[in-house]
């Protein structure tokens, strides 16, 4: 009856304790392989964070200037300044403030074509800013350049000064000695028709050259230069409403006022008795010629260079030279188209240090006012 109530023996009370150890551990392998994989996804989910937050900040660098500053150009980014180094950028006729501040972006001296704008709008100087190359700081804040560029210090160029009454060959050498351009090129460069030297001048530009000091920007060819003098008389010519045709007759005389005229109230005066004597049919005997036409300056004249058959002797030859003797001023070119009404035929400077000057109609006033030339020699000798 016992049996009957107790029943058969279960499989679990019947299983050997061997059995129950090995399944454990079989479960205990099973839970521990679990836990390797749960840590390598961890530590891939890890590393793919790691690399998406590493693209992001590369991205981030190269936009998130763009994107703080309100995306570039709608926005101004400005470097703070004052910048460092150097670099030459060159600023052409007629550039506007947007134009110049693309040249200034592209080499790398602000931060922004806007930014240089907004500078430039701000600075009411600005807009005469002249063409020319200057020499300015990279990473510059953009306010600095445009006062860089106002600044003349800046302006990478070599002055060439013409002083009035220089012969062609005086210009060029003065232009060889400031900027090293050979004296053979400029003179080559004459017939060159980029120079735009006009007809009337015959293919001479003696007188053409005009006075003036000149900016000579770096790498400039000698036709380049020619032509900024040529265009200067050009232009004043056609300021003053000179006829074309008569261009060539102005520049002549002018230049021979110019060589004579040692005070402005003289020049009128000069120009004046010039007229006469070409009225008269008179030689002009004027030295400045002879000399310009032998090639010696004019304390360096004797009696028998007078006698020189030369188109530039007005000892013998009646009427003007064939063309200038050297580049006139403004002040002779109004002496000529505005002569001093007087009746003079001869002049002479009677004091070569102030270069006071005695006009006459008669030849023996003159002869008066040569003798006194000869007393002042006398009592300046070293003069």
């Amino acid at each position: 009856m016992s049996d009957l109530f107790l029943g058969a023996p279960t499989q679990a009370a019947s299983e050997p304790a061997a059995s129950r150890r090995a399944r454990q551990r079989g479960k205990a392998r099973k839970a521990k392989e679990r836990r390797k994989r749960r840590r390598r996804s961890i530590v891939v989910i890890v590393m793919a964070l790691a690399l998406v937050l590493g693209a992001g900040y590369v991205v981030w660098s190269v936009v998130g200037p763009m994107l703080s500053s309100g995306g570039g150009e709608d926005t101004v980014t400005d470097y703070p300044g004052p910048g460092s180094g150097e670099v030459q950028v060159a600023v052409a006729q007629g550039d506007s403030g947007g134009a110049i501040g693309q040249k200034l972006v592209d080499a790398g001296v602000v931060a922004t074509t806007s930014a240089f704008t907004a500078a430039f709008t701000a600075n009411p100087d600005a807009p005469s800013i002249q063409p020319g190359t200057y020499t300015l700081q990279l990473q510059m804040k953009a306010s600095d350049a445009v006062a860089a560029l106002l600044n003349t210090a800046n302006r990478v160029s070599l002055k060439v000064t013409v002083a009035e009454g220089l012969s062609r060959d005086d210009v060029f050498t003065r232009v060889n000695e400031v900027t090293g351009i050979p004296v053979d090129a400029l003179n080559a460069a004459v017939a060159d028709p980029a120079v735009g030297l006009p007809a009337e001048a015959g293919g001479n530009v003696e007188g053409w050259l005009y006075p003036a000091t000149y900016q000579i920007e770096p790498g400039a060819t000698a036709a380049s230069v020619v032509k900024q003098m040529v265009d200067q008389t050009v232009g004043v010519l056609t300021a003053k409403q000179i006829p074309r045709e008569q261009w060539q007759d102005v520049l002549i005389r002018a230049s021979l006022v110019e060589r004579e005229a040692r005070r402005d109230e003289d020049r009128g005066k000069i120009a004046q008795a010039i007229q006469n004597r070409l009225d008269k049919d008179m030689i002009l005997q004027i030295d400045a010629s002879l000399a310009y036409g032998l090639g010696k300056p004019g304390t360096g004249l004797t009696t028998a260079d007078k006698s020189v058959e030369n188109p530039y002797n007005l000892e013998m030859n009646t009427g003007l030279p064939p063309t200038p003797i050297a580049s006139p001023g403004e002040k002779s070119i109004d002496a000529v188209l505005a002569p001093t009404p007087g009746p003079w035929i001869f002049w002479v400077a009677i004091n070569l240090e102030t270069g006071e000057t005695m006009f006459s109609e008669t030849y023996t006033e003159h002869q008066e006012n040569v003798a006194l030339l000869r007393q002042w020699q006398k009592e300046n000798p070293t003069s």
